[in-house]
């Protein structure tokens, strides 16, 4: 929003546009005649906009009555030794402007007027009128409609420092004693003068005459020194900015440097440590090959935690912020990655088109979990979300919003074939979120996942998702298109079910990615004081600024939001994540998200922050991550 404040600087294009659109015949016949000033310079500011300059009609009055004031300053006081284009910078254009507009727009009055002999008036009857004051026009309209044009009619005159760096006072111009057009009605026997005595008109050249131009010249000396003097501050700031905007370069070309030579340590390093288990491998004598129908899981676990024992696990650790130094420079930057996968919003897309995401969750004691996922997903920038959730939760989900479209199907004897009729208008599926631990509802949670599969679709699991997989791995094993969110306790059920060892808290980012191998390969989510992100071939961190307040529902807020961006990042493309896997780039991009809207609930609402506050912070975290 753009306020109505002094000192916000205006450019040459933006200055010389205003007096293209001031100096107008239909703008000048408006403020000569007896428009409102005010709706003039409003019209004045639409136009401005119109050619993409943003301005208040308030900046509009204010900038041009400063240059009106530069003008009358050049061409009264510095005409003649030849600096008036230096005083002025837009001198000609209103010039030009202004000698074309009759009236008070600065045309002085004919020597001829001063010089006439005043013209005696007879008094009128009755009280006296009061004389003018010396030194106005002698036409009160002519005054009316500068004064009117100065300020409008909502405004003060204001005669304080202009936003263009001028410096105004109320004696603009020299001030000029004149002889009234009239004579001055006085009333007989005052003791002083007969009322028939001879006009004597006053000679030219009087010594006041030499006083004023005395004066008059010392004012122009003065306003010419203060020029002068802002005129050369205006070259030191220009000088000082330039100077500070080459260091910030530098200073930036000295990052990148620094980067690229950590990059080339690391590359030398991995190639070492290639070379290293090429040598191991072929040291390693060969079994007899097995046929392929009858290889086991436990072929498969040994053959993974051996690769893992021969090649240490490649961590990418960042600590990111909001600071935007190489977030345009550096592909590498995992927050430009998210940024490329959001679609842009445009009028030719269709409804659904931005993501239609379906939740599989909800039971009579756990309502709200699906509803936070599930309204998330729509802050985020889902255009349709689905609930598939019992009978009993099913009044309860909608009454909580009017958005979600609530199916109430998750209970019934065919709840599989119901929710399978949806699966290909969906476009991605998180499970878990409320769902419990009845065994119909996990049966039918299983029956879902296996169709998805077939399908093809995304799929989050979360909650007591998670809890089903720990009962039956398989069931997700080796799906790729699947992203796991546990918490601390679900990933040590997890770790615990599939590698048979508990966690090795020494060792949490080993830990995520020997879970995520042996999961074949599918991109696990561990949540804690910092995310860590696995896709069995690298480690993300995700340090993001949060809070220290952990309020129940974060994570299906979480779920609900990573069920929108791995939708996004997976249609995106391969040139778009920069060969990154999708999954990884948007899984990195909700826990971000979710952590800025904490941060962002927290510092309104401190230790009563509740998930609901969370929610409300959604489309503003995610402006400021991934759209400023």
């Amino acid at each position: 929003m753009i306020t109505n404040t002094r000192g916000f600087l205006w450019s040459d294009l933006e200055t010389r546009a205003l007096l293209e659109i001031w100096g107008e015949a239909d703008v000048q016949s408006a403020l000569d005649g007896n428009f409102r000033n005010s709706h003039v310079y409003r019209d004045v500011a639409c136009r401005l906009a119109e050619l993409g300059f943003e301005r208040t009609p308030e900046q509009c009055r204010i900038r041009i009555k400063g240059l009106k004031r530069q003008y009358y300053q050049a061409r009264d006081g510095l005409k003649k030794n030849g600096h008036a284009r230096k005083i002025c910078k837009y001198y000609d254009e209103m010039d030009r402007i202004l000698s074309c507009r009759g009236g008070p727009e600065g045309a002085p009055e004919p020597l001829a007027a001063l010089a006439a002999p005043p013209e005696v008036v007879p008094p009128p009857a009755g009280p006296l009128p009061a004389p003018p004051t010396p030194g106005t026009p002698h036409n009160s309209r002519e005054l009316d409609a500068e004064l009117d044009e100065e300020a409008g009619p909502e405004s003060p005159r204001d005669n304080f420092t202009e936003d263009s760096g001028e410096c105004s006072s109320y004696a603009d111009h020299p001030i000029k004693v004149e002889c009234p057009s009239f004579a001055i009605p006085v009333p007989p026997g005052d003791g002083f003068k007969e009322v028939n005595a001879p006009t004597i008109t006053p000679p030219l050249s009087q010594p006041k005459r030499s006083k004023k131009r005395h004066t008059n010249l010392t004012l122009d000396k003065m306003m010419e020194k203060f020029l002068q003097q802002s005129m050369d501050t205006d070259e030191k700031f220009y000088r000082f900015e330039e100077q500070r905007l080459k260091i910030e370069d530098k200073r930036r070309e000295a990052e990148h440097a620094r980067e690229l030579q950590m990059l080339q340590m690391l590359g030398q390093m991995l190639a070492g440590i290639s070379s290293t288990v090429s040598q191991r491998s072929q040291s390693i004598p060969t079994s007899p090959p097995r046929r392929a129908n009858h290889r086991s899981y436990a072929d498969n676990f040994n053959y993974n935690a051996m690769t893992a024992a021969l090649s240490p696990p490649i961590v990418i650790e960042r600590s990111f912020s909001l600071h935007r130094t190489h977030s345009l420079k550096d592909m590498e930057n995992i927050f430009q990655l998210v940024r490329n996968v959001i679609p842009p919003l445009t009028g030719k897309k269709h409804k659904g088109q931005d993501g239609r995401i379906g939740i599989v969750g909800g039971c009579r004691e756990y309502t709200g979990a699906p509803y936070f996922a599930a309204i998330t997903a729509l802050k985020v920038g889902a255009d349709l979300s689905h609930v598939f959730c019992t009978k009993d939760a099913a009044t309860v989900i909608k009454s909580y919003s009017p958005e979600l479209i609530v199916h109430p199907v998750l209970d019934s004897p065919n709840a599989v074939h119901e929710v399978e009729k949806w699966l290909p208008r969906l476009h991605s599926v998180v499970i878990g979120p409320g769902l419990g631990r009845d065994e119909v509802l996990l049966e039918n949670a299983k029956g879902i996942i296996e169709k998805s599969k077939v399908k093809g679709i995304p799929i989050i699991i979360d909650a007591d998702g998670l809890w089903l997989i720990s009962q039956q791995p398989s069931l997700i094993q080796g799906y790729q298109r699947a992203i796991l969110t546990p918490n601390y306790m679900e990933f040590s059920r997890l770790y615990e079910a599939m590698l048979r060892d508990p966690v090795d808290s020494s060792d949490h980012h080993g830990c995520v990615l020997r879970l995520s191998q042996a999961m074949g390969n599918l991109t696990v989510v561990q949540k804690g004081e910092r995310d860590l992100i696995s896709d069995g071939e690298k480690v993300l961190v995700c340090s993001h600024e949060g809070s220290s307040r952990r309020c129940g529902g974060q994570g299906d807020l979480l779920s609900g939001s990573l069920g929108v961006l791995a939708h996004w990042a997976f249609i995106a493309g391969a040139e778009k994540t920069n060969g990154q896997n999708p999954f990884l780039v948007a899984a990195f991009g909700a826990c971000s998200l979710t952590r800025q809207s904490n941060h962002q609930a927290f510092q309104k609402f401190g230790r009563s922050m509740t998930a609901s506050d969370m929610v409300s912070e959604v489309g503003t975290a995610f402006s400021k991550l991934y759209e400023t």
